[in-house]
């Protein structure tokens, strides 16, 4: 039985106005507040702002980059990329990447990838956009090369989309990053997880959730995974707690986020809104609190809700 971990998923752009310089300070003193009491930081990657409802010229951070400052800043927490979409890099220099910080972070980092999904933001910086089940493809041809790169000698692939020739990736930690896989699609994209995720992140109700475990399972019977060996992982857009349900409501309400399944109330209803999502086999949390920049909501969560979740006995899974 895993004991939860919990994790902060920050926005990448500031949604209140500040500058650039201004919003990297704020993710700069938000760390420091909670490094000490969450597990990981989760990093998008977006070349533009996702949001329609901020100017685009917004300074939008970019993926990698900021998690090997951040990193180098906070040493007591990991950080992931949430997620990396394949398209935006060549997956033999995303090898590389992942590996040397997972050499320079001392095993901190988790490789997240996924298929990419915003149109706009490939054609600004041309990349072509495939229908999706390319994207698909690609994402699993890119894993590969990521794997074939991780090996431990010197090794070759050779794919529809991608290829690498004696591939060489020095620094290597061993183990190497774990490599998590996000999104649902049932057909394909759940293939991809069963075939060759580490970790498996989705968000949604706790009956979606479940619906896709039993999918996800079914793949892996079909490929001979075992299903127990993947971390499952979830993810809230909107996280929004307080000592009073009506100014938890009010922060929720306040900001342009929205999510399915919002976890929102007091320390006591957050823990109770999570708990069915934790008895489902979750070991880790990705939260976005909708109060930041201000650090109380991630302050009342590691010192109320946390306690009240890790003392949740976690199940094996349905």
């Amino acid at each position: 039985m895993a004991e939860l971990r919990i994790g902060w998923h920050p926005v990448l752009f500031p949604t209140e106005g500040s500058s650039g310089a201004e919003f990297m300070a704020q993710l700069d003193s938000m760390l420091s507040v909670i490094e000490d009491r969450f597990d990981s930081v989760w990093i998008d990657d977006h070349l533009l702002p996702w949001a329609d409802f901020v100017a685009p010229e917004t300074p939008a951070l970019e993926c990698l980059t900021t998690v090997a400052y951040l990193a180098g800043r906070h040493p007591a927490i990991d950080f992931g990329s949430f997620v990396l979409c394949q398209a935006y890099r060549n997956p033999a220099l995303v090898a590389k990447m992942a590996a040397n910080l997972q050499f320079l972070t001392g095993g901190r980092f988790i490789l997240g990838m996924g298929a990419g999904w915003m149109e706009k933001e490939y054609h600004a910086y041309g990349y072509a956009f495939p229908v999706g089940k390319i994207r698909i493809a690609q994402l699993a041809e890119a894993v590969k090369v990521v794997r074939t790169a991780w090996s431990h000698g010197t090794d070759s692939f050779e794919g529809r989309f991608y290829s690498v020739s004696d591939i060489v990736c020095r620094p290597l930690l061993d183990p190497p990053p774990p490599i998590l896989i996000g999104g649902g699609g049932e057909k394909l994209t759940l293939r991809v997880v069963a075939e060759q995720a580490d970790w498996w992140n989705l968000s949604g109700t706790p009956e979606s959730y479940a619906h896709k475990l039993d999918v996800l399972r079914t793949h892996c019977e079909a490929v001979g995974r075992d299903y127990n060996e993947i971390v499952k992982t979830y993810a809230s857009e909107v996280v929004a707690v307080a000592d009073k349900e009506s100014e938890a409501r009010r922060l929720a309400e306040a900001v342009p986020f929205s999510d399915v399944y919002p976890i929102v109330g007091t320390p006591e209803q957050v823990a109770a809104l999570l708990r069915p999502i934790v008895d489902l086999g979750v070991e880790h949390l990705m939260l976005r609190f909708v109060d930041f920049p201000s650090v109380a909501g991630a302050e009342l969560f590691a010192d109320a809700v946390a306690p009240l979740l890790r003392g949740h006995d976690l199940a094996a899974g349905p």
